[in-house]
């Protein structure tokens, strides 16, 4: 039994006393000891060693104390076990050294065998339950079939992926073959999660935003589904679409327990495109995790109100920053705990 189940029950919209909280790439950069780690091994070694991916992700939990944690891993994992070579290149990030640009490449992208190719993430989760030992759930995740198009097909990061969208465009039915792949791909690795253990997972379209609302709804939304639709019998599935405030109407009806909310989004709003009915979560804005603590513990507080405690999970509108002071997340995390209604 969870000794911490707070994040599951307002995944069910169960009333309580305060909302949960957690944050997004809490297991990783903003954190001493993680940075001690990064300096002994390079990023996808700690991706694919389970006893770091472990250490890695437990770390928040002992340090910082949010409500749920999530495992230590890479939304990039799922494109090399697709046989797509990925590098993480120091001063780029992500670096595709063969780009998929043709129906050719497409037809050749496999959808792998999950234990073969991505078995030491399971092995992570197994080892991971152990070492959290029931103190809180422990979160799943994914790209979204969108998003890793973006990556596969740019070959970098970029700030408006150009070269991705005019692949989609100009040669719409390798796009949607490419995008089919990378969902088969992402529905058997989340439910092989379910089966290692995970209590939720969460999909990251993390570049939905950089779509119209037409096209989002062509190249990005139908695949969410899909996977929503595969996994919400078994587990929560919570969808993350950064920029996607557009959306929050269709996808509140898509099946997903949850809808994360950037900080672009009023609460107000947010709370009015998805009907009111859904859990969301977010929405601070990381940048503000550089103010004074008693500004944060304020702002945290004056968000909770604006969403409401109950049908809400804490957290913030993107990934925690590398520059922010530990004692500034833990205080994101101690306002929430020291909420009172």
């Amino acid at each position: 039994m969870l000794k911490n189940d707070l994040f599951l029950k307002a995944l069910k919209g169960e009333t309580v006393n305060r909302p949960p909280v957690w944050m997004m790439r809490q297991a990783g950069r903003y954190l001493p000891d993680f940075m001690k780690l990064k300096a002994k091994y390079d990023f996808f070694t700690r991706c694919q060693t389970p006893e770091l991916a472990t250490e890695i992700t437990v770390m928040p939990i002992d340090q910082v104390g949010p409500d749920a944690a999530i495992l230590f891993s890479d939304i990039l994992v799922v494109l090399q076990a697709m046989q797509i070579p990925v590098e993480m290149k120091d001063g780029v990030g992500p670096w595709i050294p063969n780009p998929i640009r043709s129906s050719e490449q497409v037809s050749q992208v496999i959808a792998p065998d999950i234990h073969e190719h991505l078995g030491y993430v399971l092995d992570a989760v197994k080892m991971t339950q152990q070492a959290l030992n029931e103190r809180v759930p422990l979160i799943g995740f994914a790209g979204s079939p969108w998003t890793l198009l973006c990556y596969a097909v740019q070959g970098q990061g970029s700030k408006n992926f150009d070269i991705a969208k005019g692949f989609c465009f100009s040669q719409p039915e390798a796009a949607h073959a490419l995008l089919q792949k990378i969902t088969d791909t992402t529905i058997a690795y989340l439910k092989e999660k379910v089966k290692a253990g995970v209590h939720a997972v969460q999909v990251f379209d993390s570049w939905g935003g950089l779509l119209s609302p037409e096209d989002y709804n062509i190249f990005s939304w139908p695949y969410i589904q899909q996977i929503i639709d595969a996994l919400k019998e078994e587990i929560p599935v919570i969808v993350f679409g950064k920029g996607c405030w557009f959306a929050l109407h269709e996808m509140s009806r898509s099946g997903a327990s949850a809808l994360g909310v950037d900080w672009t989004c009023t609460a107000r709003n947010a709370r009015y495109l998805s009907g009111g009915q859904i859990t969301l979560q977010g929405n601070f804005d990381p940048s503000r995790l550089l103010s004074p603590i008693p500004k944060i513990k304020a702002g945290v507080h004056k968000m909770i109100n604006e969403f409401g405690k109950d049908r809400y999970i804490v957290n913030l509108g993107h990934g925690i920053l590398p520059n922010i002071p530990v004692d500034h997340a833990k205080a994101f995390v101690d306002a929430v705990k020291e909420y009172t209604h």
